[in-house]
């Protein structure tokens, strides 16, 4: 019986996503070796940071469409302290899930075994929710311009695209995602009271679409009383769907409520797999401790787990999991931004060894 191939493309990108990304790649191929039933074909490319210092681009002009012939993307961060911010985000990985139309960005937080919220008494019971980031459109849509440089008279905007067709398939998506959770409840984020045109748009589909989801229960709520009931009542929620820019900034308060950015995973789909979709951590590079070796490697053994289910491996997904609870439960190989002093080789090898039933 031949070996299913999954054609992987690898895209370390900058600072501890490299070091992330080797560490997952090695997880992988452990895994595979286990199973016997699927291998991976992997491309790496060197696209980044330093690609642009070289040659101006982070990324070749038919990067996007390079990357149409993978059935994945691995990718690891992109960033770096000496070029701007704007240049990166929109030079590499807005330049492939855009292309891609990866719409739907999925960010899962619980709290791991071993790990501590910072809420007190919070546990994975009562902290489980997933985020569903609209992806293509809002405030990243790329619409809008500065005049009149250096003048008094300088104006830069950035206007919020909303669309009835990007609107109505992410708010399927997201009741899609609900109705196949236990608790079939979803908490739709606006802020239709001060943004009266998109963000009203926003409000209405999403009970147009409620209407074919009668079994989904569900909720409105503004983004700035989200943060407190994400804090203060965090088991009254579970599937979450958000506009590109208010699902960004919620997932990173998600993640460290969840205990460390470090354990945070994130799918970029296509839903509909016209393309590839790309899987990330969102920690970001980190340049503060590239090198040191201590980089948290948890959130892109999730964020493959997320892949691999993608790619129709869900055994393999679970036994990754499996090993990756079994690791954090055990304090001893916690990371600095879990309060611990394990080191990336120590986690990757703990995994490895789980997968390889070494420790189960």
């Amino acid at each position: 019986m031949s070996k299913r191939i999954h054609k992987i493309a690898a895209i370390g990108g900058d600072g501890i996503g490299i070091e992330v990304v080797d560490a997952c790649l090695e997880v992988l191929d452990a895994l595979a070796e286990r199973d016997g039933g699927f291998a991976f074909d992997v491309e790496s490319f060197d696209w980044g940071t330093d690609r642009f210092k070289r040659t101006g681009a982070f990324m070749p002009e038919d990067g996007a469409e390079q990357l149409r012939a993978f059935d994945a993307i691995l990718f690891g961060a992109v960033g770096a302290p000496d070029v701007a911010d704007h240049l990166t985000l929109w030079g590499l990985r807005l330049a492939i899930c855009q292309p891609l139309d990866q719409y739907a960005n999925v960010r899962p937080t619980r709290v791991l075994p071993g790990i501590q919220s910072p809420l007190r008494g919070v546990n994975g019971d009562e902290l489980d929710w997933v985020i569903v980031r609209e992806n293509s459109e809002g405030e990243y849509a790329g619409q809008g311009g500065r005049s009149h440089p250096g003048l008094p008279l300088e104006v830069a905007t950035d206007v919020s695209i909303f669309t009835r067709a990007g609107i109505e398939r992410i708010m399927r998506f997201a009741f899609r995602l609900a109705q196949s959770r236990p608790r079939k409840l979803l908490t739709v984020v606006t802020k239709s009271n001060a943004q009266r045109h998109g963000m009203v748009l926003w409000d209405q589909i999403a009970a147009e679409v409620a209407a074919e989801f009668p079994d989904v229960t569900w909720d409105k709520m503004l983004v700035d009383a989200m943060t407190v009931r994400m804090v203060m009542d965090p088991a009254s929620l579970d599937t979450i769907v958000a506009t590109n820019l208010h699902a960004d900034i919620l997932s990173d308060l998600a993640a460290a409520l969840s205990g460390s950015i470090g354990v945070a995973p994130t799918a970029n789909l296509n839903p509909e797999r016209e393309t590839p979709s790309m899987f990330e951590p969102i920690h970001g590079s980190a340049f503060d401790i590239t090198g040191k070796g201590v980089a948290n490697p948890i959130a892109t053994f999730w964020t493959a787990a997320m892949m691999l289910d993608h790619l129709n491996e869900k055994p393999a997904a679970d036994r990754l999991m499996q090993a990756v609870e079994a690791v954090t439960a055990n304090t001893d190989l916690h990371t600095p931004d879990l309060g611990g002093k394990a080191t990336t080789r120590m986690v990757t090898d703990a995994v490895i060894d789980h997968l390889r039933g070494r420790n189960s």
